[in-house]
């Protein structure tokens, strides 16, 4: 069914583009389109891009199609051609694909949820081929891939989301997520991946803000107040951080909304309003006022006692995340005798589950706030021999080296673009017998990986985990062996 799929798209408004050699536009190069406009055309969809799109091939073009699924004997409409590719939509259903399924999200325009239109079982085997993929065409790899990780629910796993708010239909404030590669604001309702209690919550602040008439922030001109409503949940504990983030400080005109929270939700352990005046799309600013109890919530992971403050990075699905923490620490073999290097290492999370195993943890992050985290991640769990650096891990990295610092193992847990070319060089200089790289992006871990390869590691093994049910994303763990 997914013998062949698309590489990751980048869209913008004029065009689409291939990253990392995908194939389907190839075979359209040089070709002029005989596709017209308002046409339609039955045909069957047979690839998935990670946006959920189907994909098919109507007399030689590359066709896109939403909320298809591969099997799908459909009679497409075409809405848009391009040079090398078009657009279509469903005109009618004449067969559907043994994977699809009803969809239970009633906000198709949002973009988040890709794939709850077919079975988690088609949703897994993708991600396993998009992973295989990556490190085949893109590495130019061929590790042992091991089966998928999949994720023990698929709706309300999620335990962090960061509403926009905009201004509804009704004049009234709204919030919800952008629409796919726009920042027009969808208002959206029990989103499937968010906990129950965001929606009680977010009852109760825009509520407020409608009746103290508090102005919702205009993108177009940089006037109004609140931007963004932010929630954070402690997914063992319970406890629950509340953030709005406002264009300018606001706090006299918040005090009635502490109470109303504090009252309403005993979860609720901190509320705080982060300052963020710039016209960018950058959320979070970096001015914090801390309105009502702590500055961070408490969360367990592997066992440990996790400070979270909100600018500290930390897995939104915590259950998933501890079954990866636990690849990655058998993957890393720890005797009780190695020396852990964990960069970007965020709050701490992935060094403090593994140092039961290891002689000595150095994390290094580039978040002040996170590293202050972890130190006191270390102390509430009784961890003593684990320390943390601030500092750009690439730089940190470079530094140590020229340090003679000799890790046994390291683990890097890099953001979403992939290790810079300072990291990987000093993490092979530095010689570790042992790699394990975590990564939410098959794209720049195969890249990665590649370049580490041809300073000296052997990619061994590769890991998929589902993280993110429903939508585009997965993550892997790489085992890495020193030649």
């Amino acid at each position: 069914m997914f013998d062949s799929f698309q590489k990751t798209w980048y869209h913008s408004k004029k065009e689409i583009c291939v990253k990392n050699g995908g194939t389907a536009l190839k075979s359209n190069a040089n070709r002029e389109s005989v596709l017209q406009k308002n046409q339609s055309y039955a045909t069957e969809i047979t690839d998935l891009t990670v946006e959920g799109n189907g994909v098919c091939h109507i007399q030689g073009m590359t066709v896109f199609v939403p909320h298809t699924a591969p099997g799908d004997q459909v009679r497409v409409k075409i809405v848009k051609v391009c040079k090398q590719y078009a657009f279509g939509i469903i005109e009618e259903m004449e067969m559907p694909a043994s994977c699809r399924i009803e969809s239970d999200c009633p906000y198709p325009a949002c973009g988040g949820c890709t794939f709850r239109h077919i079975s988690y079982a088609a949703e897994l085997q993708w991600k396993e081929k998009l992973v295989q993929d990556a490190f085949h065409r893109i590495g130019k790899l061929h590790p042992e891939f091991l089966p998928i990780v999949g994720g023990g629910q698929r709706s309300h796993y999620r335990n962090k989301a960061q509403y926009p708010v905009a201004v509804g239909a009704d004049g009234k404030p709204v919030c919800g997520f952008y629409a796919k590669r726009s920042h027009r604001v969808i208002p959206v309702r029990d989103c499937q991946l968010q906990p129950v209690l965001f929606q009680q919550v977010l009852d109760v602040i825009l509520q407020y803000v409608a009746e103290k008439s508090i102005s919702v922030y205009q993108e177009e001109t940089g006037t109004g107040i609140l931007r963004h409503i932010y929630l954070r949940q402690g997914w063992h504990t319970g406890e629950l951080m509340v953030c709005l983030i406002v264009r300018k400080p606001i706090e006299r005109q918040l005090k009635g909304l502490i109470e109303r929270l504090t009252a309403a939700f005993p979860q609720v352990k901190s509320i705080v309003m982060n300052c963020n005046p710039a016209r960018t799309n950058v959320i979070l600013g970096e001015k914090n006022v801390l309105l009502w109890g702590s500055e961070t919530i408490t969360d367990i992971l592997c066992g440990n006692r996790i400070s979270l403050s909100l600018h500290a990075f930390y897995q939104v699905n915590t259950e998933q995340a501890e079954r990866l923490y636990g690849i990655a620490k058998k993957f890393a073999a720890l005797q009780g005798t190695e020396r852990l290097l964990d960069l970007y290492c965020g709050a701490g999370t992935i060094g403090l589950s593994m140092a039961d195993a290891a002689a000595s943890v150095l994390g290094v992050e580039i978040v002040p706030q996170a590293v202050e985290n972890a130190k006191e991640n270390a102390r509430q769990s009784g961890i003593l021999n684990a320390e943390f650096l601030c500092g750009d891990a690439g730089t940190v990295a470079q530094k140590l080296e020229q340090e003679q610092l000799k890790p046994d193992v390291i683990v890097v847990d890099p953001p979403r673009k992939g290790c810079d070319q300072n990291a990987l060089d000093a993490m092979a200089k530095m010689q570790p017998e042992r790699i394990v790289m975590i990564s939410c992006h098959p794209a720049t871990a195969a890249r990665d990986c590649a370049v580490l390869q041809e300073m000296g590691y052997a990619v061994q093994k590769v890991q998929p985990v589902d993280l993110f049910p429903g939508t585009g994303h997965v993550e892997c763990v790489v085992l890495m062996s020193r030649k």
